[in-house]
């Protein structure tokens, strides 16, 4: 697993072992960003974005947009092994300076900083984005305005407030696109 493009193309990512984590593949990403970077909706998110990347992970997703030019990104992830593989991944990019890890649960997150572009990529099935999205917007997360993208599994039912800009199915999983 490495980043696709921007200031860090290349770099090679690790994965904690097992099916705990699951890593949005390369592909995805690829595609993910591609219309981050052109679709009319998107103009300009990525540019010094303050990045919030909730279930991070790996911190794939945060990390591809700090190499695409964000500004800032703030890591939510609770599992020790999958928060281990972030600070590496962070420590291998040399992302410290614009990276913030928080080891804390999204639904039930301290007081935060609002942030224009935010990634949620929880287990598949559990309904975490809707819930994660009250309770990050409640304490004071997400920005008015800001562009959400989620990751789930292509059959899972999503009840979002805002505007639906796009939606995209890639096997097993769907990526959904909305302003809140």
């Amino acid at each position: 697993m490495r980043i696709v493009a921007g200031a860090w193309r290349g770099k090679a990512l690790v994965a904690p072992v097992g099916q705990t984590t699951r890593p949005t593949s390369e592909r995805m990403r690829q595609a993910l960003f591609d219309m981050l970077a052109h679709a009319p909706w998107a103009s300009g998110c990525l540019a010094e974005a303050a990045v919030l990347d909730v279930f991070a992970g790996t911190g794939a997703l945060g990390l591809e947009a700090l190499s695409r030019g964000a500004a800032h990104a703030i890591f939510m992830e609770t599992d020790r092994a999958a928060l281990a593989a972030l600070r590496v991944n962070i420590a291998a990019c040399k992302a410290e300076p614009r990276s913030q890890v928080l080891a804390i649960d999204a639904l039930k997150s301290p007081r935060g900083t609002a942030c224009s572009l935010v990634f949620l990529d929880p287990p598949y099935g559990l309904g975490l984005v809707p819930a994660a999205i009250t309770a990050l917007a409640k304490a004071g997360w997400i920005a008015n305005g800001a562009l959400i993208v989620a990751e789930t599994a292509a059959e899972e039912a999503l009840e979002l407030q805002g505007e639906i800009v796009a939606e995209r199915s890639h096997g097993a999983a769907r990526t959904s696109f909305w302003r809140f």
